[in-house]
Parts: C-alpha cells; sequence; structure tokens
C-alpha cells in the first residue's frame, strides 16, 4: 500500500478569543453566543475573498489544535475516553471529537456577524466559536441548510445539549464586577459571557468536589468558582 506524504495546509488566518485557556471552553460550537473574530493573514486579507458571504448566516471553520502537545507524537491512539462520559468510558478515536487525532484538524459551525476591513487586514466576527485565543485558522466554507443539517441523525452518546446550572455571585465577587464596570474594564456584555461559559460547568466529569475552588481565565479576567449541586458561586473576579 503507497504511504503519501504529509500534506502541509497554508494558515489564512489567526483566531482572536477571549478563551485564553482550554478549561472553560464550550465542548462544542454554538453552546454560547461569544464573540471572536479572525484575523486574516496576506494574501488571504483580501475583501473581494469575502463577496457573498453576507449570504449566509453561518459558517464552517477548519482549524487546527496547536496547543496539542501530543500532536507531533507519531504513536497512533485507537481509543480515547470521551469527557462526555466521564472520562470513564474508551471510544474508537473515529467515533468523538477528541482533539488526539491523526490530523489534528477540528471543524465548528459559527454564526457569521460582520466582516471588516481594518488597517492592513480583514476581520471576520462570529459567534459561537469554541475556539482557543490563538488557534490557526485553515480555511472557512459556508454552512449550507439542506444538505448539512440533517434532522433525524442520530449522535450517539452526545445525543442530548448539556444541562446548565445557575450561576451566582457571592459578595466579593459582586462588589469587584461593580469596580470592574465603573472603571470600565468590564461590561454588562462580558458579564453575560461570563455567566454563559460557566453555566456548562466546565469542570472534567469525573470531578465533583463542592469543597474546591475552580479557576478560568477569561479576556483578561481570572474568575474563580465553585461548584454545589445545580449552581455555580462565582467567589471572585480579577484581572
Amino acid at each position: 500500500m503507497k504511504v503519501f506524504d504529509p500534506i502541509q495546509f497554508p494558515v489564512i488566518g489567526v483566531m482572536h478569543s477571549p478563551f485564553r485557556e482550554k478549561f472553560g471552553i464550550p465542548r462544542q460550537p454554538n453552546l454560547v453566543d461569544v464573540e471572536s473574530y479572525i484575523e486574516f493573514h496576506s494574501p488571504y486579507n483580501d475583501l473581494s475573498a469575502f463577496e457573498g458571504i453576507e449570504e449566509f448566516s453561518h459558517l464552517w471553520l477548519l482549524w487546527n489544535f496547536h496547543e496539542n502537545k501530543q500532536a507531533s507524537s507519531s504513536k497512533f491512539r485507537p481509543q480515547v475516553r470521551p469527557p462526555r462520559l466521564g472520562g470513564n468510558e474508551k471510544k474508537g478515536i473515529f467515533a468523538t471529537r477528541s482533539m488526539y487525532r491523526p490530523a489534528p484538524i477540528g471543524m465548528s459551525v459559527v454564526k457569521r456577524v460582520r466582516v471588516e476591513k481594518c488597517k492592513n487586514t480583514v476581520r471576520l466576527y462570529v459567534t459561537g466559536s469554541d475556539l482557543l485565543h490563538g488557534t490557526p485558522i485553515l480555511d472557512i466554507k459556508p454552512y449550507i441548510v439542506y444538505s448539512d443539517a440533517v434532522t433525524e441523525a442520530l449522535s450517539g452518546y452526545a445525543m442530548d445539549e448539556p444541562n446548565k446550572k445557575t450561576v451566582i455571585w457571592e459578595s466579593i465577587a459582586k462588589h469587584q464586577q461593580e469596580i470592574l464596570l465603573r472603571e470600565n474594564q468590564l461590561t454588562p456584555k462580558i458579564i453575560h459571557s461570563i455567566e454563559q461559559v460557566l453555566s456548562l460547568d466546565p469542570r472534567p466529569a469525573y470531578q465533583n468536589d463542592e469543597q474546591r475552588i475552580y479557576g478560568m481565565k477569561f479576556d483578561i479576567f481570572d474568575v474563580r468558582f465553585t461548584v454545589i449541586c445545580d449552581y455555580i458561586h462565582i467567589v471572585e473576579i480579577i484581572t
């Protein structure tokens, strides 16, 4: 059997996202409406390349798992432990969306917001992204409703959208929030985004320590929280 040489793909741009670390990123796209944007490299920063994109409400992003430390390993892992199953059950790699793939390529459906010319580059603003800040973008394609939306499809162990928890700001965190709002570092939009992300409970499914304080980086903010039953308690937010 012929073994093909690795294929090299150009990086057309980079994602600018409030998700500054893996912890806290939604496990699938379109679970939150957090806004981010792609900044395009030359020669892909040509507005004519985006002509007609306004006719599509959603887009496919193809991207690279650039922070996957095991991506360069030549050893093939045929099975992984999906977080959705609590990390306790193995599934075949091709039956998951795990980052530990033969080719470290991800794909996400996002909602198009707008395209802007910004000095020497072009920015494509989207919502619903599940991409880490700095993620290399390989390609963009329009989402086609009649072929891409398969209403009778089955999604195995990921059939249902994850349950959302109620987010509560504890007194100290609420006071910090008010100070950051007065200083124009924090905005109601960012507050809403943080609450959306935390409501999905970013902890690994196998962790259930009500005494533990977790930390999540979101944009310039460090958010610390605890989880008690169906409630997320924000205990601190600092820059």
